[in-house]
């Protein structure tokens, strides 16, 4: 009888148990997923005006890219002039907190700029900046 037990106990250490290993990638994909950053695109690549003086923004939410030829591109797609507002209007619902920044290309003109800050102030947005590059 005590032979048949010997033997079980033998069978039994040639396993490797996996579960301290799986432990630690899942606590790893958490540590991951939770350091991580998630940059938010407007779509193009914007070639933004210089300035002397700027200011970080730290709870932008919904951006705004204006095109050297004028098109307006928010969450990667082109949107008209027309219906820049109930967009705009649509995002804040989400981020009530979140401000408007708007990439304006050198060569954009100051009239779109203009169009998107009064719709983004008439969707209710009181916080509007223009994205500036670093000298």
């Amino acid at each position: 009888m005590r032979k048949s037990n010997i033997k079980k106990v033998e069978e039994n250490t040639g396993e490797i148990d996996l579960t301290p290993m799986l432990d630690v990638v899942f606590i790893m994909l958490i540590f991951f997923i939770v350091t991580a950053t998630f940059i938010k695109e407007p779509g193009i690549e914007v070639i933004r005006p210089d300035s002397v003086t700027s200011d970080k923004i730290k709870n932008q939410s919904i951006l705004v890219a204006i095109s050297s030829s004028n098109d307006i591109w928010i969450n990667k797609t082109k949107i008209d002039s027309r219906t820049v507002k109930t967009v705009i209007e649509r995002m804040h619902t989400e981020n009530p907190k979140g401000a408007v920044v708007i990439q304006a290309d050198n060569e954009s003109t100051a009239e779109m700029f203009a169009i998107v800050a009064d719709a983004a102030r008439e969707a209710g947005v009181i916080d509007i900046s223009l994205a500036t590059s670093e000298q």
